[in-house]
């Protein structure tokens, strides 16, 4: 698993139930270091052993952590960069829906050795219903897409439902159904900075 990966699970842990948990999840996943290096692999196990410790240390679901940690990739304010990458798919929530087809090629051009499951929008009947579908490795990105798109629904100002449906093996996939784009006034975001700043 790409050391990216790993440091954003780290990160969350770390800004979002302190270092002390940290220590804990790393106690208890037998980690031989005390944090991971944005820029190495690491065995993919290693990544489901952590999330397997901070589980039992925080008693919470696997499922559910991986969607906070899609929430966190999005909403925290170190986490800018990411936020910026994913406003770039366009100026509405259903344009921003219609960019994921093309994100792994986006995080590609960044991070060439950076592995992400292939992302594929399908749109619904009425315009308002889409299914994503998440397919390949890692195991859970489907839940950690969830959090991201609820995310990054409040950051466009849009009321959506979003819901895990049964896939094909190997596939993850999320019912999305946009209830209303304009519902709250969603978070400021411009292309540049303001000048001379």
């Amino acid at each position: 698993m790409h050391g990216l990966i790993n440091r954003s699970l780290e990160c969350f842990l770390r800004d979002t139930y302190g270092n002390t948990v940290w220590q804990d999840v790393a106690s208890r996943a037998d980690l031989p270091f005390d944090r991971f290096e944005a820029m190495l692999d690491y065995d993919d196990r290693l990544t489901y052993v952590v999330l397997l410790a901070a589980s039992d240390c925080l008693s919470k679901s696997r499922e559910t952590l991986l969607e906070d940690l899609g929430t966190y990739l999005v909403s925290n304010p170190n986490n800018e960069s990411l936020r910026r990458l994913l406003r770039f798919g366009g100026e509405t929530y259903i344009e921003f829906l219609h960019s994921l087809d093309d994100l792994n090629g986006r995080a590609k051009l960044a991070l060439p050795e950076l592995e992400l499951p292939r992302m594929t929008l399908h749109g619904g009947r009425d315009g308002n219903d889409f299914r994503l579908v998440c397919t390949g490795p890692p195991r859970g990105f489907g839940r950690v897409m969830r959090g991201v798109l609820r995310a990054m629904a409040d950051d466009y100002g849009a009321l959506v439902l979003l819901k895990d449906i049964d896939g094909e093996t190997g596939c993850e996939e999320i019912a999305i159904t946009l209830i209303q784009s304009s519902f709250s006034g969603g978070r400021d975001f411009r292309l540049a900075g303001p000048v001379g700043v």
